[in-house]
């Protein structure tokens, strides 16, 4: 049975420093219970409480699970991976604590650090990747991590692909997927940035199978996108644009790609995710139409 949770990130709480007013975290908490979802996020480190007796009330109270916690590194720059590492293992120890040995550390490169990347999200090119001792410093950082989150706490840790960040186009997923052992390290598969990153979900699904342990529900709006590559925006202003729309409204084959989690067996949770800059839209409005669009095709 598929599990569908939110996460802060659709309240415009951003693990990127900028500016504009998000709510606080009771509400935003009140609203994923009262919009329908069972499970969150933890979100930017400091969001919720980070004591594990009151965040495990503040859960409790909402019939809340807490599946994951967002973990961004700066990959390619082998200098970054011990601080790194503390880091994940700070969120770690919390996240084992509250949500249980199922919970996930959900890894992700430093994304919007990097001009070239930001400037070219939706529209990379091979130039502007890695180079292959960059992919192997890059890789061997993922690893570390992981390693060190499953020998302290048991947890596992997927790598979330993303706009902006070193590893977004369908190429960059598989070139990291090869580089990283299949026991250790597991994908978290965004629907919307796997779409905006030029590929298709449900071929994603497929051909990642088992790899996959964790899914973020978010869907990319092709009219915005194409105006993004014509205009030539840089992520945050697509982001500012709308790229990321409501569930159903956008190119992603929802259906399908439940459709091909189920047939490969997939049970985990499925967090959904619309991604708005602070202060931005409607918060409570689209998770409730979101979640209403799951339960219109059966999830």
């Amino acid at each position: 049975m598929l599990k569908i949770a939110n996460a802060p990130v659709s309240w415009g709480v951003l693990e990127f420093e900028l500016e504009g007013e998000t709510q606080l975290y009771g509400q935003v908490l009140d609203e994923i219970q009262e919009t329908g979802y069972t499970g969150t996020e933890l979100g930017d480190w400091g969001f919720l409480p980070t004591e594990p007796e009151e965040l495990k009330r503040q859960l409790r109270t909402r019939s809340l699970d807490l599946v994951a916690a967002f973990v961004t590194v700066a990959l390619a720059d082998r200098d970054a991976h011990k601080a790194g590492e503390t880091i994940a293992l700070r969120t770690a120890r919390l996240l084992a604590e509250v949500g249980g040995e199922n919970a996930l550390i959900n890894l992700a490169d430093e994304n919007g650090s990097v001009a070239v990347r930001t400037s070219n999200a939706g529209r990379i090119k091979a130039e502007h990747g890695l180079s292959k001792e960059q992919w192997k410093i890059f890789a061997d950082g993922v690893s570390r991590i992981a390693n060190a989150v499953h020998k302290e706490t048991g947890l596992r840790l997927v790598f979330h692909h993303h706009c902006a960040g070193y590893v977004e186009t369908p190429d960059e997923v598989e070139a990291l997927i090869s580089l990283t052992d299949p026991t250790l390290v597991g994908l978290c598969l965004d629907t919307g940035h796997y779409c905006f990153g030029g590929g298709d979900p449900v071929r994603a699904v497929e051909q990642y199978g088992d790899r996959i342990w964790h899914v973020h529900f978010k869907d990319s709006q092709p009219e915005i996108a194409a105006r993004s590559r014509h205009e030539g925006w840089d992520y945050f202003q697509s982001v500012r644009e709308g790229i990321f729309c409501e569930l159903g409204k956008g190119e992603v084959n929802f259906p399908a790609v439940i459709q091909a989690l189920r047939d490969k067996g997939f049970d985990r949770w499925i967090v959904v995710e619309q991604d708005v800059l602070p202060g931005m839209g409607t918060p409570k409005e689209s998770a409730l139409g979101n979640r209403n669009y799951l339960r219109s095709i059966g999830v």
